[in-house]
């Protein structure tokens, strides 16, 4: 899972950053709004970890702009202001959790998992697929007979992504925005192999395609 973590705190920065790599986040630490602006619209994030009070744009507005372009990446602000408006202001703009400084490194780490497990609308750590399929949405693996199944890691992420909007039509260029960085080109055939080789593991029945608008997954 990668996290973006928004703190001009260095010594702080580095602190946090090393403890959720020990706990197997992939983690990209920036130290303004400006940063973190352009590391999201370049990368794939599945949570943001953002300051409040940090040079250039501030976390409540950076969060604010990502919501208005339809940014829905969960998001938990870390700051030390703690008054009610602030905390207002802060759920107004579309976080989906506050922790209060200084906070203990555990305690980031629960809220960090609870909320992507939130993600996949589901109370247990493993999603079911069918009868004999699930992925754990913690170790981050789709299971087949409780046997691990190797994936490459853009057809992990698109399967994610499908998972997340389960029995809704996913679009094309939702797909190619969130599987692939801003920086990589992508192409009709390499999404369609990517498809294939994931009907292999679920079966052609399991992954719609809906024609001339994206896939489905039922």
């Amino acid at each position: 899972m990668k996290i973006l973590y928004l703190e001009d705190d260095i010594t702080l920065s580095e602190t946090v950053e090393e403890f959720l790599s020990d706990e197997g986040f992939d983690v990209t630490s920036v130290y303004d709004g400006d940063e973190a602006l352009e590391a999201i619209y370049e990368q794939n994030f599945d949570i943001f970890i953002l300051d409040v009070n940090v040079p250039g744009i501030n976390g409540f507005e950076l969060l604010k702009n990502l919501r208005e372009t339809n940014i829905q990446t969960p998001a938990i602000f870390t700051t030390s202001l703690s008054s009610i408006d602030d905390l207002s202001q802060g759920f107004n703009v579309g976080a989906d959790d506050y922790v209060k400084k200084p906070f203990l490194l555990k305690e980031l780490l629960f809220r960090t998992k609870a909320l992507l497990k939130r993600e996949f609308k589901s109370q247990d750590s493993l999603v079911s697929i069918s009868e004999n399929i699930v992925f754990n949405t913690q170790a981050n693996e789709l299971l087949i007979d409780k046997k691990r199944v190797p994936l490459h890691p853009k057809e992990l992420l698109l399967l994610k992504l499908l998972l997340k909007h389960k029995n809704e039509c996913v679009t094309f260029e939702n797909i190619y925005q969130t599987v692939w960085t801003f920086n990589e080109s992508h192409s009709d055939m390499s999404l369609r192999t990517y498809i294939k080789n994931l009907r292999k593991h679920l079966t052609k029945e399991k992954i719609l395609s809906i024609k001339k608008v994206g896939y489905k997954l039922v």
